[in-house]
C-alpha cells in the first residue's frame, strides 16, 4: 500500500471502509507517539526517565504560559489526539486554546478553545461517542480527525486560565516518506456571534478561499431568558459554495434536522450527528454534525451559516415582544400549508387579532450561539480572522 492510498483512505472514505485495510502492512510508515514521556517521538527514546518505571506522565502548565505539545520535522499524518486535565470547568475549557501549525506556517490552521475543539460545548463535560472525537467518560478529550502534513507539524497548548494545568496527553502520529501534493490540510475555526442583530445569520464558518472540503461543526446555544421555554431551533444551516451570492447551494431545513434529529431535540450521540446538550432548565444546548458519508467539497471558496429563528405560538411571542425581546415573524404554518410572511404585504400584524392565535409561527430572534468549524484546505494557512480574545470567548458562557 503507498502512500498515496494511505492518505486516501484516511482523509476521503468513511471510516468504517477504514478497517478493510487494518490487515495491510505498509513497509515506508512508521509509527511514532509524543508525549511527555517521548516529547521528540524518536525512535527508541520513549519512558527513559525515572529507569524506565513512570517518569513523567504529566507536567503542569503554569496560568499565563504555554507549551509546545509537539513539534515534527518530517512528513506523516496526526491520526489521534488524547489529552486530559485537572480542572475541566467551562471557565477553563474556554480559557485554554490550542493552535496547530503545518509546514512552517506562522498562522495556525487550528486556533480555538480546548474544549469546543473536542467537541465539549459550552465548556460542559459529557460522554460522547461520535467518528471524529469522543469524551468516553465525561473526563478526557479525544480527536480521531487524520491530519497530513508534509514537511512538519507544531502543536501548542496556552493556558490563558487562572488555574495552574496539569496535563496529560499524546499525539500518535504516522512518519511518511511523502504525502501527495493534493492533499488538504486541516484547519479549525471558532467564533460566538456576540453583537449579532435581529435576523442576521450566525457565520459558522467565514467565507474562506481554496480548494477544500468542509468536514462538519459542533455549534453550542445558550437561549436567551427572555423567550422564555419557547424553541430556539428553527435555524436552517446553509452553505454557500463557489461564489453563490446571495443564495446558498446548500439549504437544510432546520436546526434539530440538520443533526438528523425531528420534532425539538433530545440528547444523543452518533457516529455522524448528535447532541450532548439539551438542557432546557438552563436553556443551554450543544450538538454536532460530519460530513463523513455526506461530503461537501468547494474548489474556490466556503462560508456556512445558521439561521437564528425560532418557533412559537402567536401569544408567546406577542409577550416576548411587549417584555423587551426582539422578534421578527418570518412564516405561519396552518393545515393549509406555509405562509410566507416576508413574500406577503397583506397578512395581518402579529397584534392584529386576524393573526391566528393557534398556528406554529417561525420568527428571528437573537440568542448566544458559538461554533468550532472544521475543515480541509489546499493550504496550511486560511484567511480567517484571529481567534477572539479570551474576554469574548468568556462573554455568554
Amino acid at each position: 500500500m503507498n502512500v498515496r492510498t494511505i492518505v486516501f483512505l484516511t482523509w476521503m472514505l468513511p471510516l468504517s471502509l477504514c478497517a478493510q485495510q487494518l490487515y495491510e502492512l505498509p513497509k515506508d510508515v512508521d509509527s511514532r507517539w509524543v508525549s511527555f514521556e517521548n516529547p521528540t517521538g524518536e525512535k527508541g527514546k520513549g519512558g527513559m526517565e525515572n529507569k524506565g518505571a513512570k517518569g513523567n506522565a504529566s507536567q503542569w502548565i503554569k496560568a499565563g504560559t504555554s507549551r509546545v505539545l509537539a513539534d515534527l520535522h518530517d512528513a506523516g499524518v496526526i491520526n489521534r489526539i488524547w489529552m486530559t486535565i485537572i480542572d475541566r470547568n467551562p471557565k477553563a475549557l474556554r480559557s485554554i486554546v490550542l493552535e496547530i501549525y503545518w509546514d512552517g506556517a506562522k498562522k495556525p490552521a487550528v486556533s480555538a478553545p480546548l474544549g469546543d475543539f473536542f467537541g465539549i460545548g459550552l465548556g460542559r463535560m459529557a460522554a460522547f461517542q461520535s467518528a471524529l472525537f469522543s469524551d468516553p467518560e465525561g473526563k478526557s478529550f479525544n480527536c480521531y480527525v487524520p491530519m497530513p502534513f508534509k514537511k512538519g507539524a507544531k502543536v501548542i497548548f496556552i493556558n490563558e486560565s487562572q488555574q495552574d494545568q496539569l496535563l496529560f496527553y499524546d499525539i500518535d502520529y504516522s512518519v511518511l516518506k511523502a504525502v501527495p501534493k493534493d492533499i488538504g490540510y486541516f484547519h479549525a475555526y471558532w467564533s460566538n456571534n456576540n453583537g449579532a442583530k435581529l435576523g442576521e445569520d450566525f457565520v459558522i464558518l467565514p467565507r474562506i478561499h481554496g480548494s477544500g472540503r468542509f468536514l462538519g461543526t459542533n455549534i453550542s446555544v445558550v437561549a436567551d431568558s427572555i423567550y422564555g421555554n419557547t424553541w430556539f431551533g428553527e435555524g436552517e444551516v446553509k452553505a454557500y459554495l463557489d461564489n453563490d451570492g446571495v443564495f446558498p447551494t446548500l439549504a437544510g431545513s432546520g436546526t434539530e434536522d440538520y443533526i438528523g434529529s425531528a420534532w425539538n431535540l433530545g440528547a444523543f450521540n452518533n457516529l455522524y450527528q448528535g447532541a450532548t446538550i439539551v438542557d432546557r432548565v438552563k436553556r443551554q444546548y450543544a450538538f454536532y454534525r460530519w460530513h463523513i458519508p455526506d461530503p461537501v467539497y468547494f474548489h474556490q471558496n466556503c462560508k456556512v451559516t445558521i439561521q437564528q429563528m425560532g418557533g412559537a405560538g402567536r401569544d408567546l411571542i406577542r409577550g416576548i415582544a411587549k417584555a423587551g425581546g426582539r422578534v421578527k415573524p418570518v412564516s405561519v404554518m396552518t393545515s393549509k400549508g406555509l405562509i410566507k410572511l416576508l413574500e406577503t404585504s397583506d397578512y395581518p400584524d402579529l397584534f392584529d387579532d386576524r393573526f391566528p392565535a393557534d398556528e406554529w409561527v417561525n420568527f428571528y430572534r437573537v440568542d448566544d450561539y458559538s461554533a468550532t468549524a472544521y475543515f480541509y484546505l489546499d493550504r496550511p494557512e486560511s484567511d480567517l480572522p484571529a481567534l477572539a480574545s479570551l474576554g469574548g470567548r468568556l462573554k455568554g458562557l
